[in-house]
């Protein structure tokens, strides 16, 4: 017994002499990866087609051991197309990471993350008085507004607007009969750069009580750092979406919180053209 240990220790410490940094390096990234990709999963279906691979892997080795050949081939055969299997399970997941790349602040227009402040505090106020004059009369609302990388593509998918943010405006574009009241708003600092616009819908198993505007808010939240505002129409309760996060059931104080956070010091992106022309101004002033 004793000399099989130390054979088997003096080949341990041979395998291990034997690996490089690269093999370190390699695993790291491989098992990032997949802790990555099952943090996406994690929320969504795709998590119980995971479960269902494992389940499959485990009937595969209890059947090897009682002896089932037949069984065993098939399980074994499902798991060998395991690579496929994944690309499928994880498609929404894999699209939704590549967006959320294309959508970084290093491929904006900029192509430089150059940024300027300013105070358009009074933005949140109009904000506010609008979803709580919707949240009163039950009227369903969907508000985008935009956080880093421009939200162009989204904003061509309705109608484009440009008008300055008001209270009175956001009413009317959400007053049931309107041709825009369907689709979502999205603010672009203190514009409505578009309105009637379609928003990516989230895979995630959420509350069967919540409807396709929420589960627009979340999609939106997970592909990009804008913070999305829900009225439901059948509750008037005010819900926000960030970070593929839902937040619901917010109150004034709560929602006023939110708004001062994204409006009172605001980031707006400028072009390194933009930044060199300010700058300039500053040195000659």
């Amino acid at each position: 017994m004793l000399p099989e240990l130390l054979n088997l220790w003096d080949y341990l410490i041979q395998s291990i002499s034997q690996i490089r940094i690269l093999d370190v390096l390699d695993i790291a990234i491989i098992t990032l990866a997949v802790y990555w990709l099952l943090r996406l999963a994690t929320k969504t279906r795709a998590m119980q087609v995971v479960k269902g691979l494992g389940l499959v892997f485990l009937l595969s080795r209890i059947t090897d051991f009682i002896g089932l050949t037949g069984i065993t081939y098939l399980l074994n055969y499902i798991i060998g197309a395991g690579a496929v299997i994944l690309v499928v399970v994880f498609q929404p997941e894999i699209r939704r990471a590549l967006e959320s790349l294309g959508r970084g602040r290093y491929f904006s227009k900029a192509g430089l993350p150059l940024f300027h402040q300013s105070d358009i505090s009074w933005v949140g106020e109009e904000l506010l008085g609008a979803l709580l004059s919707l949240a009163k009369s039950r009227t369903g609302a969907l508000v985008v507004v935009e956080a880093g990388p421009p939200l162009d593509d989204i904003i061509q998918t309705g109608t484009q607007l440009d008008a300055v943010v008001s209270q009175p405006l956001i009413e009317n574009i959400f007053r049931p009969g309107s041709p825009l009241h369907d689709g979502a708003i999205v603010l672009q600092g203190d514009r409505i750069a578009g309105a009637g616009c379609f928003l990516p819908l989230s895979a995630q198993d959420i509350d069967r009580q919540l409807g396709t505007r929420h589960r627009a808010a979340l999609g939106m939240s997970e592909n990009s750092p804008a913070t999305v505002f829900v009225v439901s129409e059948e509750t008037g309760a005010i819900s926000k979406a960030a970070g593929g996060e839902l937040e619901r059931n917010m109150d004034v104080r709560a929602l006023r919180g939110a708004l001062d956070t994204l409006f009172v010091v605001s980031e707006t992106p400028q072009t390194l053209g933009e930044w060199i022309r300010r700058k300039r101004g500053r040195d000659d002033a």
